[in-house]
């Protein structure tokens, strides 16, 4: 990705939709731009216009944790955006966003066992671990029942943002499916930001950019988001709809990694769904079990 345009895009964004009312300053008349202009984002900032303009051409390489704060105060960035923002300096450096080079792993942390060990002490739960460019490359066994919409019949590795996009499916997983598709690509930005050089991450935006005119439009807004916590709606084709919080926690064995628990509120109706989800998954492993056994007659039906 061109670190120049990605700074010059994102500024350009933030200063278009601040109002100089929003910014405590007056409009007046005349004025040919919604948001700011470039001067009075200088002014906010305590920076000179030249230098202002020059740092929205994208030339942030070397600009200072001060110049930036500036900018970022006048700008009203939120924690993720102002993050975002620097991300995108240190990587105009060469730096990357750890301040270190990234650890080279020597195996696929999706075959460590430990991994799946603690996935599966999850028992009430979906867990699941997803990388940079949002592949699931791990789930408990709550999690493959829960997802089993976006894993389908196998074959390549089930992706949230392949699946949010190009699968029809989502619509119906996802009923808030327009909140879901925002959320989707401000994590994929501020990922973006943290590591500009993530082939893996720039060959699937270009996927979902040429196949989706959804994707392309969010993309180009330049939002950004930590996903960090919440709640959310799913419609499972199994146990109907279900309300869910999630938690985030980053997996400091795998740099990138990210561990993503969803829970339901105790005594609730969903709480109530995913244990019936927990049991449907219990029988049907254990019938793919007997399959590949062949032995059909533990599974002859009752009564």
């Amino acid at each position: 990705m061109d670190n120049r345009a990605e700074v010059r895009e994102f500024l350009m964004s933030r200063r278009a939709r601040l109002t100089p009312e929003q910014a405590g300053l007056t409009s007046g008349a005349g004025r040919r731009v919604a948001g700011l202009r470039r001067s009075e984002v200088a002014m906010l900032a305590d920076v000179s216009v030249e230098y202002y303009s020059k740092l929205e051409r994208g030339a942030i390489s070397g600009v200072s944790a001060a110049v930036l704060d500036s900018v970022a105060r006048a700008l009203q960035l939120d924690d993720t955006e102002r993050a975002h923002l620097f991300d995108l300096a240190r990587a105009s450096d060469g730096i990357p966003a750890s301040g270190r080079p990234r650890r080279r792993t020597t195996r696929d942390p999706a075959t460590r066992p430990s991994l799946h060990w603690a996935l599966e002490a999850f028992t009430e739960g979906v867990a699941v671990v997803r990388n940079a460019q949002s592949d699931v490359i791990a789930f408990n066994a709550l999690g493959r029942a829960f997802y089993s919409p976006m894993i389908g019949d196998g074959g390549r590795t089930p992706n949230f943002a392949r699946f949010q996009f190009l699968d029809p499916v989502s619509r119906d997983f996802y009923p808030d499916w327009d909140l879901f598709a925002d959320m989707c690509v401000a994590v994929m930005r501020a990922e973006a930001g943290r590591d500009p050089h993530n082939r893996a991450l720039q060959d699937l935006v270009g996927e979902l950019s040429t196949q989706s005119d959804t994707f392309r439009r969010l993309w180009g807004a330049h939002n950004v988001r930590t996903h960090g916590a919440g709640t959310k709606r799913f419609v499972h084709p199994v146990v109907g709809e279900l309300t869910l919080a999630y938690e985030e926690f980053a997996v400091t064995a795998e740099p990138g990694h990210i561990l993503l628990v969803y829970t339901a509120e105790p005594g609730s109706p969903s709480a109530e769904r995913l244990g019936l989800l927990a049991s449907w998954a219990a029988e049907h492993g254990r019938a793919s079990e007997l399959d590949e056994r062949g032995d059909v007659s533990a599974r002859r039906p009752t009564g």
